[in-house]
């Protein structure tokens, strides 16, 4: 069965068919990071989500049949501001900004992009494509800078629904007396000895922050391809630039086919800000224990489309289910996805869907094989068709990025169970004999104050450990 993946376009205000530009082939571009300091879990959202909607198309289209872009910013007023601050040079700066990326990223099993440009590595490009601008009609040069000409286009505001006098009676821009309009932006300014610049027809100096992701799109995907996608906050005015220079440089007159801007993230209820407290990094979680796979499950239990809100208790939640689930496919290896995940993430990318499917998958895992385990009569169906369930299971979730072998280890919080397994699994056969079970219970109640689930059943004994495990309250065993 062939899959048909549909898509919200934000352009259009309607949700589309995905048709490939180039028959079977998908490329698609997402702007990624300014690289002066490490990201928060707003910043990670995106990650997520195009990260899933990345391996959705590899799912369809075949790995090879993907290209999928995401940049560093590495030339930006906030690098350079750090970089006069600390006294270090801006690449030491950036390298060190994107290593960290790349670490907290590979957390949440994020596959990395096919390429990551660096703003740096393509100033010629920038160049080229402002002059083709001024050439064009659409830019001009005043004072050193070279500022594109909104007017010049008249889609302007598209993509926000909005027109150039509404944004100028609503926007905060800057004013500036070599602007012949206040929407007029930036595409090259001036450096003086101290910032970073590269020589140009228009002077020493660097780009505009809007002008990079046109180039280097161009440069690695061509004039027009089928998916551009970032966070809601860049729709304007960094979106809507990128979309009047690209359609003004490119022949085509086009650009992106699709736009898909994921919601932004509350923490507690509430936004985040530093000055609440509720302000943290993807590292500040990691390093308070959240594993990175938790906190993916998190993201993906909200629709891209919709904010969504971090919480304590959604973690825990999350924590104790990929638990449950880790065990539940223990030693299996993946089948073949459902179509029930695949058709959910084809519509839409609806992950909330996708989820359900998986709680619902998992839970008739469970009541199957606790049929068997009980030697229920009867049954339409074995332990094969069961194992077949695990497999399809394990496909399904890791088609959404969980359940992923380089993000397991957390599950099992380092410790060795199997004397407590043993000591009861040992109990439970006295008591049978004895018909005494109250050192069965008594040891029962002491694993789960200790924040084990405890599963007996006739294949034996599980302890599963739970969000609050902690080591130091297992029960000493003589």
């Amino acid at each position: 069965m062939t899959t048909t993946i549909r898509l919200h376009n934000t352009r259009t205000r309607q949700t589309e068919d995905l048709v490939p530009l180039i028959p079977g082939k998908v490329r698609m571009y997402v702007c990624g990071p300014t690289v002066y300091d490490r990201a928060h879990i707003g910043n990670a959202r995106p990650v997520v989500v195009f990260d899933t909607l990345f391996r959705l198309l590899r799912h369809v289209y075949g790995a090879g049949n993907v290209t999928y872009v995401r940049n560093f910013t590495d030339v930006d007023d906030k690098i350079n501001a750090k970089a006069a601050q600390t006294g270090r040079p801006i690449r030491d700066i950036t390298d060190e900004t994107i290593g960290w990326y790349h670490a907290d990223m590979d957390a949440l099993g994020a596959l990395r992009p096919t390429h990551e440009p660096r703003a740096t590595e393509y100033i010629g490009a920038m160049i080229a494509m402002i002059s083709d601008l001024i050439d064009r009609g659409h830019a001009y040069a005043a004072e050193g800078h070279v500022l594109f000409d909104v007017r010049s286009y008249a889609e302007y505001g598209k993509l926000s629904g909005r027109s150039v006098d509404d944004m100028i009676a609503g926007a905060r821009v800057e004013v500036a007396p070599y602007k012949r309009d206040p929407m007029d932006f930036v595409l090259w300014k001036p450096s003086d000895a101290t910032l970073p610049g590269w020589d140009s027809p228009w002077g020493r100096g660097r780009p505009g922050w809007h002008i990079e992701c046109s180039a280097m799109s161009k440069a690695l995907l061509g004039e027009t391809f089928d998916i551009h996608g970032g966070g809601i906050d860049l729709q304007f005015p960094h979106h809507e630039n990128e979309i009047a220079q690209s359609c003004c440089a490119n022949h085509s007159g086009q650009f992106a086919n699709i736009w898909m801007h994921n919601e932004m993230l509350q923490v507690e209820g509430k936004k985040m800000s530093k000055s609440l407290g509720n302000f943290f990094t993807v590292r500040d979680l990691l390093d308070q224990g959240y594993p990175g796979e938790v906190i993916r499950f998190v993201y993906l239990q909200t629709h891209y489309a919709k904010p969504m809100d971090w919480t304590h208790d959604k973690a825990m939640q999350a924590d104790a289910t990929l638990r449950k689930w880790r065990a539940l496919v223990a030693g299996v290896e993946a089948g073949k996805a459902h179509d029930h995940i695949v058709n959910a993430l084809a519509d839409n990318l609806n992950t909330s869907l996708a989820t359900y499917w998986l709680h619902h998958m998992a839970a008739e895992i469970q009541d199957k094989q606790t049929d068997l385990d009980r030697g229920v009569s009867g049954l339409s169906y074995d332990s094969e068709y069961v194992a077949e369930l695990r497999r399809t299971f394990l496909a399904s979730a890791q088609l959404l990025g969980l359940l992923l072998p380089e993000l397991g280890g957390w599950d099992e919080a380092g410790v060795d169970l199997a004397p407590w397994v043993n000591r009861l699994a040992g109990l439970r056969a006295e008591a049978m004999e004895t018909k005494d079970f109250a050192p069965v219970d008594a040891l029962k109640s002491a694993l789960t104050t200790a924040g084990l689930e405890v599963r007996m059943s006739k294949a034996g004994v599980e302890l599963l450990p739970g969000p609050g495990f902690d080591v130091g309250k297992l029960p000493v065993l003589e």
